[in-house]
């Protein structure tokens, strides 16, 4: 399996550092407000390269964090008169029913950086008795000209950025010994959440957090640390720096990060009116659809949001859920036999889809070309696997693109339970309109339920449903 490390600018073969076992970081959110789309597609990309690589029989430690204490956080509790905590826990609740939906699954840790301070403390103490970090007026900055390989990640040209720097009038600028130092721990201001430290009465910086928590719930060297791209400068490089130099060996060895999502082909903004929230497309849209659509194109590609692609999205993951529905009719109804050397030709097929699918995912989380697999294989089963074929036959089709759907997580089969017993007294009560002839109340019927998202079929197998 080959990965595109950020660090590297190439394609490298995965090693982790314990065979069998893969420690990855994923920058999560900022929890201001409900999480929007660009939020969404790192939470899914790598959601499903955790899942890929499950499914290739590692154990995986993955944490993603949740930032709970900002200048955001803090502006959004003024705003509305309320504590900082209490804006961050209702987001944080928020963001996990909107990871649930989109079928994202919980970190094996969401650390918060409130419950981290002491480690941080601890850690920007170690910085600044080794030489990495200093103090002015309560403030605690890195001082990047202390470690040689600052800007390694990002690739940038440091004396460009430190004169551009140097340009800025920012206050508290001139207490800095070098333009690109940054802040680990700053003094509070009057209202503002803090917590004492030997420096001053105050928090730590955004970057800091991260490397604190990478480090204590994954080692002092991790194999992933992922993000979006937005993140690599200064975020990432700076997470690099004070993690290396605070524990004196490599941090992450390899590094992914995800393109920009535009809308409309352009930047998603409040101004241009063009921000969704994860919400606001949930209003419109099975959030199983905006999942495969952020699946439809590489990862490092830039993706570009519109309704077209939605709708197309729509489409596709309708084709891959009829498929699977019909799969399992089949699994439930056809006969219970042997199969045929011709049937079982087709089932060897079917499962020779899976190296296909592991060979897509293998060449850098290429979940697009993944995709395409799935497709060949619901072309396969729709050709091959016909009404009246044998239980084992659809239901090993079934198995094979039920698992591979999985791996992306996509959920492809409705859970017949589902249906409270509203829904099934309606059904009920439509065929019993049907058989008395009763076509007016059968159809009736049939409108509500499609009102209440539930679509019915009738098929010569009986009433089907399914949810629209």
């Amino acid at each position: 399996m080959k990965i595109f490390n950020s660090l590297t600018m190439t394609k490298q073969e995965f090693t982790p550092i314990e065979p069998g076992k893969v420690s990855m970081y994923v920058c999560g959110p900022t929890v201001y407000n409900l999480i929007h789309i660009g939020n969404a597609r790192p939470m899914i990309v790598f959601d499903t390269f955790r899942r890929y690589l499950e499914h290739k029989g590692y154990e995986v430690n993955y944490v993603s964090n949740f930032t709970d204490v900002d200048d955001k956080i803090i502006k959004a509790a003024v705003e509305e008169g309320v504590t900082a905590e209490e804006i961050a826990k209702r987001y944080i609740e928020e963001c996990r029913k909107d990871m649930a939906a989109m079928n994202v699954k919980p970190a094996t840790t969401h650390p918060q950086a409130t419950l981290e301070i002491d480690g941080m403390i601890e850690m920007i103490g170690e910085l600044i008795r080794s030489g990495h970090a200093y103090e002015k007026n309560g403030t605690v900055y890195f001082s990047t000209r202390s470690f040689r390989s600052y800007g390694e990640l990002s690739h940038k040209n440091l004396d460009d950025l430190r004169s551009g720097f140097r340009d800025l009038k920012v206050s508290g600028e001139e207490e800095k010994e070098d333009p690109l130092d940054f802040v680990l721990w700053k003094p509070k201001k009057e209202g503002e959440p803090f917590w004492t430290s030997p420096w001053s009465d105050g928090r730590p910086g955004w970057h800091i957090e991260c490397s604190v928590m990478a480090k204590r719930y994954l080692g002092d060297t991790i194999d992933i640390h992922a993000g979006g791209e937005d993140l690599i400068f200064p975020h990432h490089e700076n997470e690099i720096a004070q993690s290396t130099c605070a524990n004196g060996v490599p941090f992450a060895h390899y590094w992914m990060h995800n393109a920009f999502l535009n809308i409309n082909n352009k930047k998603m903004s409040k101004s241009l009116g063009n921000f969704f929230t994860v919400r606001d497309i949930a209003a419109q849209y099975d959030l199983q659809v905006l999942r495969l659509f952020m699946l439809s194109a590489h990862y490092r590609s830039p993706l570009n949001f519109s309704a077209d692609l939605m709708e197309s999205a729509k489409a596709s993951l309708e084709r891959i859920r009829n498929a699977a529905e019909r799969l399992r009719d089949a699994a439930a109804n056809g006969p219970d036999r042997e199969l045929s050397d011709r049937e079982r030709g087709i089932l060897e097929t079917a499962q020779g889809f899976t190296a296909r699918f592991d060979e897509r995912m293998d060449d850098d989380n290429n979940t697009a070309d993944a995709l395409s697999v799935i497709f060949d294989l619901v072309r396969h089963a729709n050709t091959n696997v016909q009404d009246g074929a044998p239980k084992a036959l659809a239901a090993g089709v079934l198995d094979v693109l039920t698992e591979l759907a999985d791996v992306l997580g996509l959920i492809v089969l409705e859970k017949k339970e589902d249906l409270d017993s509203e829904i099934e007294s309606m059904i009920e009560q439509r065929q019993a309109a049907r058989k008395a002839r009763d076509f007016a109340t059968a159809d009736r019927i049939r409108d509500e339920l499609k009102a209440k998202g539930i679509e019915l079929l009738d098929t010569r197998e009986g009433v089907k449903w399914k949810r629209i």
